[in-house]
This record gives structure tokens, sequence and C-alpha cells, in this order.
């Protein structure tokens, strides 16, 4: 299964950077200090946006509670990405190599921690309704972290 979809994720990736290669700084959101995005293709059909971004969290930082608009679908390329729902519960601690997939709508707001000593780069594709951000701020829904 994991083989199946990190060959869907390669492949849209590949379409998306062949249909348009953009680069770019974008922000995480929130960032924590040091966290940065580049928007690696960008490509829009019909009502839907399809971006590919690599994504880099320092060690000991995180991207923020947040929840997106449509779905995204990542690739673990280096350290480990522990994620935590707003139950402020572990939902899955993925290593290098790993892919993940992240529901849409305000009811999973998450939050992704690199609690490791190297940074976590991510590849991630957004499949997202025209216009829309990447994520949308949610508060810290009463965890002891941030």
């Amino acid at each position: 299964m994991h083989v199946m979809f990190r060959r869907a994720l390669t492949g849209a990736a590949a379409t998306a950077l062949t249909l348009a290669t953009l680069t770019g700084t974008a922000r995480a959101t929130p960032p924590g200090p040091g966290v940065t995005a580049v928007v690696l293709a960008q490509r829009t059909v019909g009502d839907t946006d399809y971006t590919l971004r690599e994504i880099t969290i320092p060690a000991g930082q995180s991207t923020g509670w947040h929840y997106h608009d449509g779905p995204l679908y990542g690739y673990v390329k280096q350290g480990t990405l522990s994620h935590f729902d707003s139950a402020c519960a572990s939902d899955g601690v993925y290593p290098a190599g790993s892919t993940i997939s992240e529901p849409s709508g305000p009811d999973h707001v998450h939050i992704g921690r690199n609690l490791g000593t190297i940074p976590l780069v991510l590849d991630v594709l957004y499949v997202l309704p025209h216009g829309k951000p990447f994520s949308e701020d949610a508060p810290n829904p009463g965890c002891d972290f941030q």
C-alpha cells in the first residue's frame, strides 16, 4: 500500500513539476522559528489548485496548529515527522521514506512536529479549492505543546 501511495505521489509530483515549475519562499502556518517552504510547482486545473512544496522544519520546531481546505499528500525526505491531532494524541510518527495523507476540514486540526535532532524535510502535494491558502490557522486545542 505504501509503495503504491509513494508511486502515486511521485507521479503526481512529477506531473506537477512538468506542468509548471515556480520557485519562491512561502510561510508555513503559523511557522516556528526557521520553518521554511519553497513552492516547487503549481498548477490550476478547473477549480482545483495543485501545489508541490518542500517544507523544512528545524529540530525542535513545528508547523503550528492548523487544518487544510483540501487533502494533502506528503513524503518524508529527511528526519522524522511527529504528527498530533486535536486531542493532543500522536496520530503517527513518520520516518524518512514514509508517506502521509491529511484529510481536509476544520474537524481535522493537527500539528506536525520535529522532535528529532536534524532538520525535517517534507515534499507535500496540496490539492485545494482554487484560491484557498495552504493551511488555515487554528488555536491550540489545549495541548501542553505548540
